[in-house]
């Protein structure tokens, strides 16, 4: 029985997609639940997995082409083995391409080479990652997708690595001297996104950005003396994103133009806090968000973020998970940042900057110390909030980091 392969039902925000990568081939034999196709729009890549046990009867869709909500994009066949003949029409070039396969495969079997299925050569080629290195899990030897994801993941980095590539998606080529080559990739639809909203937030918002440092000696030594019993108690490490998301939702408490949003006209003032974590990712940045952080633990911010972060390695971070979000914390620090000016993450009106530690000689009551300093930012909508809000803002940050107990004690 044949079955329509439909692009999914994408939420209201989302007007259409791209075929980013058919994991299956016409004429290849397909599990129940087994993904076949990934389908990427401009906040997230959607999966779409075989209904049943059979073989992908034709590609209508193929990789880079725009696909609507719910548009056929393949034909399935239930039932079918692997070896039935693939449907001819518009996947008759990849059907072609597949029944070289076999040739090409026993091949690199006689000759010890690795493998590949099309979509784990395609990842592989675009992580520069040698084949025969990784060890493969499907029938036959055969390396998967998820093999080479898993290698590129957990690839060492090596103490004598050779120097960085001039661009991260510069592919290595021998060229004579004097030459200068180039390589063009279209934008993804994310960063193409993610452009347009800084662009526009840029151009619509009243943005200024204020200044603070703070001591982090107090949460470092907190972190120092309980972070043992912490792990063994909630199963995860404690960290300072965790002090900071407390911090700011008992500030937001206090300021509430800075937990508020700007919707045409109207401004809109939330009555909870949910505030977004920006992640950086190999297809580029998104902000998951954590709800009620008021009701929240460290624990549960710490395991929360963790979940986040894993889902979003794996590019299974879904619309519910960055949808809304009245506030947001994004931590240039951990890249080496000593200093930056944030860009607002519409329709919010403020974001708060985290910073590297450095240690610098401070002015300590009259004697010089040395202290692990960072500097906060805090960009916010001059439309929204005036400049004395911003200020007392991040001092309220500042105070409850370098004495935790006011964050327990609301003081």
């Amino acid at each position: 029985m044949s079955i329509e392969i439909k692009a999914p039902v994408f939420p209201e925000s989302v007007a259409e997609g791209t075929v980013a990568t058919w994991h299956k081939q016409p004429g290849e034999a397909c599990s129940r639940d087994e993904l076949i196709v990934d389908i990427e729009t401009d906040k997230v890549v959607l999966e779409v997995v075989a209904p049943a046990d059979g073989v992908i009867e034709e590609i209508i869709k193929n990789e880079d082409d725009v696909v609507e909500s719910g548009e056929v994009i393949g034909k399935f066949k239930e039932g079918a083995a692997g070896e039935s003949k693939p449907a001819e029409g518009k996947a008759e070039e990849k059907s072609e391409e597949k029944a070289e396969a076999p040739k090409e495969e026993a091949s690199q079997a006689a000759s010890g080479d690795a493998i590949l299925s099309p979509a784990a050569r395609k990842l592989a080629e675009e992580n520069d990652v040698d084949p025969s290195a990784v060890k493969g899990s499907g029938k036959d030897g055969r390396v998967t997708k998820e093999d080479v994801q898993n290698y590129v993941d957990n690839k060492p980095a090596a103490g004598s690595a050779p120097a960085a590539k001039p661009a991260a998606d510069m592919p290595e080529v021998n060229v004579a001297q004097g030459e200068r080559p180039e390589k063009r990739v279209p934008m993804t639809r994310l960063r193409a996104s993610i452009a347009k909203r800084l662009v526009d937030a840029q151009q619509t918002a009243a943005m200024l950005t204020t200044f603070n440092e703070v001591n982090m000696k107090p949460v470092m030594e907190l972190r120092k003396e309980y972070k043992e019993a912490f792990e063994k108690r909630h199963g995860v490490k404690l960290g300072f994103m965790s002090f900071f998301a407390k911090a700011a939702t008992e500030a937001l408490k206090r300021f509430p133009a800075v937990n508020a949003s700007i919707d045409g006209n109207d401004m809109v003032y939330h009555g909870y806090q949910d505030i977004g974590v920006a992640v950086s990712t190999d297809r580029g940045l998104v902000v998951p968000v954590l709800r009620d952080t008021d009701s929240m633990g460290l624990a549960d911010i710490e395991k929360t973020i963790i979940d986040y972060g894993t889902k979003a390695k794996q590019g299974k971070l879904g619309i519910e998970d960055m949808t809304g979000g009245t506030f947001t914390i994004t931590n240039g620090g951990i890249f080496g940042s000593l200093i930056s000016t944030p860009i607002l993450n519409p329709p919010q009106t403020a974001i708060l900057g985290m910073h590297k530690i450095q240690e610098r000689p401070m002015a300590v009551n009259g004697q010089v110390e040395v202290l692990p300093m960072m500097y906060l930012a805090l960009s916010y909508d001059h439309r929204m909030i005036d400049g004395k809000e911003a200020v007392q803002f991040l001092v309220a940050i500042k105070e409850m980091l370098e004495d935790p107990a006011r964050i327990l004690l609301d003081v």
